[in-house]
């Protein structure tokens, strides 16, 4: 089940975030923008969506709002525990879905280049590669898929 987030789910997501990116620390030299992000604000803010699993046990997260144009997807986390059992992809099409029922045609998302395993399941899943460049000191490689609304 995919339900939108309330205040009482900040821990479970901010720890949710510290437990999937922590791998990456070592290959970026720093923590990922994930793990220092204001999920707080993000909740009040209606932007981030939490995945359940059938005993309402936390599986993962999404983070997605409204931009010009299109729908960014900012961040993704699956536990490591759920992780290999579709919760991601479940996530991902959530947001598509969102996308076209509010009529945006594309979804648009970024991916450090040291995610090298992002790099290929993005397009896997239909995202084509957009863009490169340097943001807050992180290389990010864009990526977008076209939702038809």
């Amino acid at each position: 089940m995919i339900r939108l987030a309330v205040a009482t789910d900040e821990p479970a997501i901010r720890a949710c975030a510290e437990q999937a990116y922590a791998r990456y620390v070592p290959l970026i030299g720093r923590k990922p923008a994930p793990m220092s992000a204001d999920y707080a604000w993000q909740i009040a803010q209606g932007m981030v969506y939490v995945a359940t699993d059938d005993q309402s046990n936390f599986q993962g997260f999404i983070v997605f709002h409204a931009e010009q144009g299109h729908m960014l997807l900012e961040n993704v986390a699956v536990l490591p525990s759920a992780a290999g059992r579709g919760v991601g992809k479940a996530l991902i099409a959530f947001c598509e879905n969102a996308a076209q029922q509010r009529g945006i045609g594309a979804v648009q998302l970024y991916t450090n280049e040291k995610m090298t395993e992002n790099l290929s399941i993005y397009p896997r899943l239909g995202y084509v590669q957009v863009g490169q460049r340097t943001e807050e000191g992180f290389k990010r490689v864009y990526f977008e898929k076209t939702v038809v609304p």
